[in-house]
């Protein structure tokens, strides 16, 4: 087979399937230069510091994952207290003493939650990996908690933050519809409920959706994927590959430089959560758009 040959089926292949997670079509739709400096500047410039709000977050998940992993006879709300203690992340607090109240509350939180579950009802996957695949796309993400009920999955996230939760936040959620969809096709088992578990209020929103509105979900997952697909290729095609960084080099990283017609496909979505943004302070516009935070401005004190 000649060479010119050899390139013609290429003309008509289907384009590859585009690799995600619902965080990353997330953040594309919220603000394409954070996609940017989080998915395709290399290396990725430099964060500011952590939030304190994310540390309860992180705390809080990783305890409730450990006490599920526990022996039945210790899943007692005292385990729940001390998996909470001995995983504390002290990260963003503005002091000893403010992570030391933090880590009280959210000892009782957790204790309090673990109070309400069944020990012997076994989860099907904790921090459980799921993935699907479509024409277009490859999604996988991690489930904090999938449950069983009669003969269907129940896809189960804890929720840490301050807003009190309503049904729409479970209806309208891409990342718990994809887990459904991808916790279905893997388990090979309906699941149509999704569940989002409020540990401050102790309220559980629940969220029953239909095939049509998972498959609508999957359409939007499509849409957003191809538009980023289409603006990931067009960046490799244009900017050069990113700077290497001397080793042992600690010095905050900026964007890279890019054209503007990059910066331009790539432009911010401004708005209240700028202020809130890990790259906020590498986007001019981002910092007019809203005032700078303390790390621990987004506990509920």
């Amino acid at each position: 087979m000649s060479g010119v040959q050899g390139q013609l089926p290429l003309e008509g292949m289907p384009r590859r399937l585009y690799s995600c997670t619902p965080s990353r079509l997330n953040t594309w739709l919220d603000c394409r230069r954070r996609y940017r400096f989080t998915y395709l500047d290399r290396p990725q410039p430099s964060k500011g510091p952590a939030w304190a709000h994310n540390s309860v977050g992180a705390s809080v998940h990783n305890a409730l994952a450990g006490w599920w992993r526990e022996p039945y006879d210790r899943r007692t709300p005292l385990t729940a207290a001390v998996l909470v203690t001995n995983g504390w992340i002290t990260e963003g607090f503005r002091d000893e003493e403010q992570s030391g109240r933090w880590l009280a509350r959210a000892r009782d939180l957790v204790s309090g939650y673990v109070a309400t579950l069944d020990p012997s009802d076994d989860p099907v996957g904790v921090e459980r990996t799921v993935a699907t695949r479509t024409k277009a796309i490859a999604v996988s993400g991690r489930i904090d908690r999938l449950d069983r009920r009669g003969d269907e999955l129940v896809v189960v996230d804890y929720k840490t933050g301050r807003r009190p939760l309503t049904q729409d936040d479970a209806r309208s959620s891409l990342a718990l519809a994809i887990y459904a969809v991808a916790a279905s096709t893997m388990m090979r088992t309906p699941c149509h409920t999704v569940e989002l578990h409020h540990l401050p209020t102790g309220e559980v929103v629940e969220w029953r959706h239909t095939d049509e509105s998972l498959a609508r979900h999957l359409g939007r997952a499509e849409e957003l994927a191809a538009e980023a697909a289409a603006a990931d290729d067009r960046y490799r095609e244009v900017v050069a590959p990113g700077r290497r960084r001397p080793a042992g080099d600690r010095q905050p990283v900026g964007p890279a430089s890019v054209p503007d017609e990059i910066d331009e496909l790539f432009a911010p979505s401004t708005g209240p959560i700028c202020s809130w943004c890990d790259f906020r302070r590498h986007c001019p516009q981002g910092r007019a758009a809203g005032p700078d935070r303390q790390p621990w401005d987004g506990l509920a004190e």
